[in-house]
């Protein structure tokens, strides 16, 4: 009789047999990226590039890959690994009171992220010294260049296009504010107090356009479509004049603390005297993780020009381009700023990848960059994978650049640009043109498809 072990191991051994084995399906090939892009109904052109760990891409893996295209905001992926190099991620930028002689000065260091709280903790410092009320107060700018807008196309009234100069505050940006019955209110917001706007004033008017503004020496005047403010409402506006903006809060928060200032005056030189309070601005490591999580224009436009000490956006960018081209990177880009808001930047997703390839891996900047950034979109497919990406959106123009990590642990870099640029140049200065938003969802959905292909595809 056989032995029931014996009868156990030989159908065991029966069934390790190659013949009669449970055999697994082949694995799916990874789909084509190319195929993805060539059915979709997005108007207008998909580009992208995918380079593997080695740097490397096949055909597959490239789409209108040279084809130069406005970046939007993931040029702050490069301003942030320009900054990093040439700035480092332990400065810091400090805002001082000085005193010389029989003026106060409130001198700016070119902080981007400058809030009325942080004013009022200076003016709280300054009241505790019980200094002597000055006879001039004077409001110096100068450790940046002062340029009146970041993108002069963009439309007027745009909070993310303000001025810049070395004394900001609220990222240049006043709470505008209405009730149904009209009256209007122009405030510096902070969480702990939110004193009124002097220097800028708004109003309701019958006029055509939705926004007027108009400067008159030390004021700026917005005027407002009174058909347009129905019901109460507020929004952001630019401010034009920082360094008066800023010297007028000022002014107010010292009031409110029993130390009186004499009217603002702006100061072209800064002249030597004491300082006598300060404040420091967050590390600039800190600052661009936060300026690439809420892609910050003003910060990005800030940091740029910290690093490049140009005289103006379009020189800053230039010798931004030169820092890349040294790399042997940068082939074929136009950079005219350090947010992408401007409409004359150009790249190719070939040259954006292997920026994120070279320069991005060395300086780990996927730690900084936002993880799985279409993470909640319900549009596209799911992405088996992790991603860290900066979006980049304008009119007509979404993308996305960064990297992206297969389930196996192999990371690649790329770049995805989709724009319409018929419709992109009939919009750019609006706000939020007819079609735009549905558009920017289907990109969005091509974006993740793309991304699921790429994880596939390093798999």
């Amino acid at each position: 009789m056989l032995d029931r072990r014996m009868f156990l191991a030989a159908a065991a051994a029966t069934l390790a047999t190659p013949a009669l084995a449970e055999r697994r399906p082949p694995p799916k090939p990874a789909p084509d990226a190319r195929r993805l892009t060539a059915r979709v109904q997005l108007p207008g052109q998909v580009a992208f590039a995918l380079l593997g760990p080695d740097g490397q891409a096949g055909p597959q893996d490239l789409a209108l890959a040279t084809a130069a295209i406005a970046p939007a905001s993931t040029m702050k992926a490069i301003t942030a690994l320009y900054v990093l190099d040439r700035v480092g991620p332990e400065r810091r930028f400090q805002t001082q009171v000085i005193r010389a002689g029989d003026m106060l000065i409130l001198a700016g260091g070119g902080d981007p992220v400058l809030s009325t709280d942080d004013l009022g903790a200076l003016a709280a410092q300054l009241a505790a010294r019980g200094e002597a009320a000055p006879a001039r107060f004077g409001v110096w700018g100068g450790a940046l260049p002062t340029i009146p807008r970041i993108a002069p196309e963009q439309a007027e009234h745009l909070p993310y296009n303000p001025a810049l100069s070395g004394m900001m505050l609220n990222f240049n940006r006043v709470h505008l504010g209405w009730t149904r019955a009209g009256e209007m209110s122009v405030e510096a917001r902070g969480a702990a107090a939110s004193p009124r706007a002097f220097t800028i004033t708004a109003a309701a008017a019958s006029q055509p356009q939705l926004f007027a503004y108009r400067q008159e020496a030390a004021l700026e005047h917005w005027t407002v479509q009174r058909a347009a403010l129905g019901g109460g409402g507020s929004r952001w506006l630019p401010v034009r004049l920082p360094e008066l903006h800023a010297g007028d809060v000022f002014q107010t928060l010292c009031r409110a603390r029993g130390f009186a200032l004499p009217a603002p005056e702006v100061l072209d030189r800064l002249p030597q005297g004491e300082v006598i309070a300060r404040h420091d601005s967050p590390l600039v490591g800190e600052l661009i993780r936060d300026m690439l999580r809420y892609s910050t224009n003003i910060t990005a436009e800030v940091l740029g020009l910290h690093a490049s000490g140009a005289p103006d956006l379009p020189a800053s960018g230039q010798r931004m381009l030169g820092w890349l081209n040294a790399a042997g990177l940068g082939q074929g880009m136009v950079l005219a700023d350090h947010s992408g808001l401007g409409a004359t930047s150009r790249m190719s997703v070939l040259e954006m990848a292997r920026v994120m390839a070279g320069p991005g891996r060395e300086m780990n900047l996927a730690s900084l960059l936002r993880q799985n950034p279409l993470e909640g979109d319900p549009s596209g497919g799911p992405i088996r994978g992790e991603v860290a990406a900066k979006t980049g959106t304008l009119n007509f123009v979404s993308n996305l650049a960064g990297f992206v990590t297969s389930p196996s642990g192999r990371q690649g870099s790329f770049a995805i640009f989709c724009v319409d640029p018929a419709r992109r140049d009939a919009a750019i200065g609006q706000e939020m043109p007819a079609g735009v938003s549905q558009w920017t969802r289907s990109a969005k959905a091509v974006q993740r498809d793309l991304l699921a292909a790429f994880a596939a595809r390093l798999s």
